[in-house]
């Protein structure tokens, strides 16, 4: 399967050089349709395992519970495409390890959210402790999963990093603050501002089909926790969980949730880059 996946990026980059037969403005067209396919191709490509999980959403909906209960069955295949996924070469031990780690700390998260009553998990599970089924976890690791495979697939190089014990700390303030604001000020709009003094000069850059791009590193920030936040409207929707406000009938999740969604991903990117050995990769 990953031979596959080569396979079809060299047919995309190879583009390139035929389109330089045509004309300027057809050569321009053709180049930046080339570009387009293969920047979609390869976000999809990356987002293999988070599809998986929606497409499982939706397929557990359909499930006889009175065989096994909705978030066994989803831990149950949430596990087996992990195999699948290493096995095939799509991802690497130290890829696999990287969501595993996600999964727990996402457990963790979840354990906290649901008894202090942000979201809850109403359906019955074997697999289920203090309210939070296991399952839950991959969620969070399928962000990760998204990351790494992104990492690889776009080739990705972080230019002016800020200093990694830098980066670590302000990674970690933001997670235990998803954990304190539960009884005490909520520390994010403190927070953001020293995100942009860390990250201000810091851009990613990747390459499409042969053709190396860069953005500032905030906004691919931005950008992830939005698509992410348009997720999980559809994981509510799906019933993966519920706010408190949608039990009566679904509503779309609050707007607020960007932010969350967003410090999220800066974790995520600071953690998976460190495991990556982000050193080799920093311009």
């Amino acid at each position: 399967m990953k031979r596959v996946h080569n396979h079809i990026i060299q047919e995309l980059e190879s583009g390139r050089s035929q389109s330089l037969v045509l004309d300027s403005r057809q050569s321009r067209i053709s180049a930046g349709a080339r570009e387009l396919v293969a920047f979609t191709y390869k976000n999809a490509i990356s987002c293999i395992f988070p599809v998986f999980i929606f497409g499982m959403l939706a397929v557990s909906r359909m499930v006889d519970h009175s065989v096994i209960p909705r978030y066994d069955f989803l831990l149950i295949v949430c596990v087996l495409a992990q195999i699948v996924l290493f096995l095939t070469g799509i991802e690497s031990k130290r890829e696999v390890a990287v969501i595993f780690i996600f999964h727990g700390l996402g457990v963790l998260l979840e354990l906290h959210k649901v008894n202090v009553g942000s979201w809850s998990y109403p359906e019955e599970a074997f697999t289920k402790f203090a309210g939070v089924p296991l399952y839950s976890g991959f969620m969070y690791s399928s962000v990760a999963s998204y990351i790494c495979r992104a990492w690889d697939n776009f080739d990705l190089k972080i230019v002016q990093w800020s200093h990694s014990a830098l980066a670590i700390i302000v990674g970690g303030i933001i997670y235990v603050n998803f954990f304190t604001n539960a009884f005490m000020a909520d520390l994010r709009w403190y927070i953001i501002p020293v995100l942009f003094i860390v990250f201000w000069r810091t851009k990613v850059r990747f390459n499409t089909n042969g053709i190396v791009r860069q953005m500032p590193m905030l906004l691919s920030f931005v950008l992830i926790g939005f698509f992410i936040w348009l997720a999980e409207n559809i994981a509510t929707f799906l019933g993966a969980w519920k706010y408190a406000y949608q039990h009566e009938g679904w509503e779309a999740v609050d707007v607020s949730k960007l932010t969350s969604w967003s410090l999220l991903v800066i974790v995520s990117v600071i953690i998976v880059g460190q495991l990556k050995r982000l050193g080799r990769s920093v311009g």
